[in-house]
């Protein structure tokens, strides 16, 4: 005979079941940043992420060079079982098309104001490919590295207009503060991998970026065949900043594409 307190048992142990299927249905979103910035760039992505069911890694970018760095991107992509949405904001996204390449389990790519260059192009390559970038003349000058080359800051007093001109003044500045460097020679470094060819991509960009021209985000989308592109009017480079909900929204598009 079932008894009642049997009967409910079984009850909410189907519910808890139903519940973890749901959970482990949904892909693992990581989130690489890009230069001058680093992981808290993503809090508002994150909170919207998380809070609608999502498991979300905020992976470190070293930000020494596209081929090592998606050497430390790929590390944690193949720690993470099942399906991964793989995000980039900027150099960032440099890095994915490199980590993506043979991970299958990147289903989707998700490009924020960020770059996908072909095999033999870098990222200063696609800075300079359209008018527009302000970038260079904000650039401090640069820092000597112990074994040679050169670390890359933005100037603090010019941080919050080049980079993030829709982000609270108080908020940039700090940002211009906590920044990190980007590696001289990893803006100059080919790339090797382009795993943009063979994933869907999505993006999303502000159109008053000064980092990117627009018109090189709307070339770099059209010729990976991105399935949605997003353009946000106003926007900064800082996109995942200042309209966090808009790029959440897309990623977990992208992920909904991506079971």
């Amino acid at each position: 005979m079932i008894t009642k307190a049997f009967a409910l048992a079984c009850a909410f142990g189907l519910l808890g079941s139903t519940g973890a299927l749901a959970a482990a249905a949904k892909p693992t979103v990581v989130l690489v940043h890009g230069a001058f910035a680093d992981s808290s760039s993503w809090d508002g992505v994150v909170a919207d992420l998380t809070r609608d069911g999502y498991h979300v890694v905020a992976a470190a970018n070293p930000l020494r060079g596209p081929a090592s760095d998606a050497a430390a991107v790929k590390s944690v992509l193949q720690s993470i079982p099942g399906p991964v949405v793989l995000v980039g904001h900027s150099y960032g996204g440099t890095v994915i098309s490199a980590a993506a390449d043979g991970e299958t389990n990147v289903k989707a790519l998700v490009y924020v104001s960020a770059f996908a260059p072909e095999i033999g192009e870098s990222t200063f390559d696609l800075t300079g490919k359209f008018p527009g970038s302000t970038l260079p003349a904000a650039l401090d000058k640069p820092v000597d590295l112990p074994g040679g080359g050169h670390d890359l800051y933005i100037q603090q007093d010019k941080f919050p207009a080049q980079f993030a001109a829709d982000v609270p003044l108080a908020k940039a500045r700090l940002m211009a503060v906590a920044q990190r460097p980007l590696a001289e020679a990893a803006g100059g470094e080919k790339a090797v991998a382009t795993g943009w060819k063979t994933i869907p991509s999505w993006w999303v960009y502000g159109e008053a970026d000064r980092n990117i021209p627009p018109a090189a985000m709307k070339f770099m989308a059209d010729r990976a065949h991105a399935r949605k592109v997003v353009t946000v009017p106003g926007a900064s480079h800082v996109v995942m900043i200042s309209h966090p909900h808009e790029v959440s929204a897309l990623v977990e598009v992208a992920a909904g594409r991506s079971r």
